[in-house]
């Protein structure tokens, strides 16, 4: 169900944050592409790209535009997406709790009606969020949830790449503490 749409301008992933490494160039000419487009989907590619190069307040601002357009126009997985896309800002301003929070809400939701692959996105995320709490095995639960759950909605190995890659260090970060005490 979410799309991602910044596949082609992730570069990698940051071992030690779990943050996407991002083509400034590619993400600077793909929202010059889509302009003034109000879709929902033109609205949540903003919203990604406008998080990936750090423009948070006009991410924030943009989220909530597309929270109200999906409350209104789209399916009750879409609103999820949309929450897990909010949240993603929120942590990138530091607002963890208020993203764990959110997030927590949305594994709920998705998991109860069953779907896999907004579970995954949030887990994903929440995951991410609970690793800068340090929560380390909290961290680890969802995110190994997430690649199970990316792997039962038939994903991509492109898409399970930034889910195994933080498995793995979040498990590396585990072994570092246990050998330090």
């Amino acid at each position: 169900m979410p799309q991602d749409y910044t596949l082609p301008i992730i570069i990698g992933y940051d071992a030690v944050t779990l943050r996407e490494k991002v083509d400034l160039l590619a993400a600077g000419q793909r929202l010059d592409e889509l302009g003034e487009l109000r879709s929902l989907s033109a609205l949540n590619e903003k919203i990604a790209l406008l998080r990936l190069i750090g423009r948070l307040d006009e991410a924030f601002d943009m989220a909530n535009a597309a929270l109200r357009q999906a409350r209104f126009t789209g399916s009750r997985e879409e609103l999820a997406a949309s929450r897990i896309r909010r949240a993603q800002v929120m942590q990138f301003q530091g607002k963890l709790d208020e993203a764990a929070s959110e997030l927590t809400h949305c594994v709920l939701e998705a998991e109860t009606h069953e779907w896999s692959a907004v579970a995954a996105f949030a887990r994903e995320n929440r995951g991410k969020v609970l690793f800068e709490q340090g929560d380390l095995e909290g961290a680890l639960a969802d995110l190994t949830a997430a690649v199970f759950l990316r792997e039962k909605a038939g994903a991509s190995v492109e898409h399970l790449e930034g889910s195994l890659l933080a498995v793995a260090v979040v498990e590396s970060f585990i072994a570092e503490r246990g050998q330090a005490r």
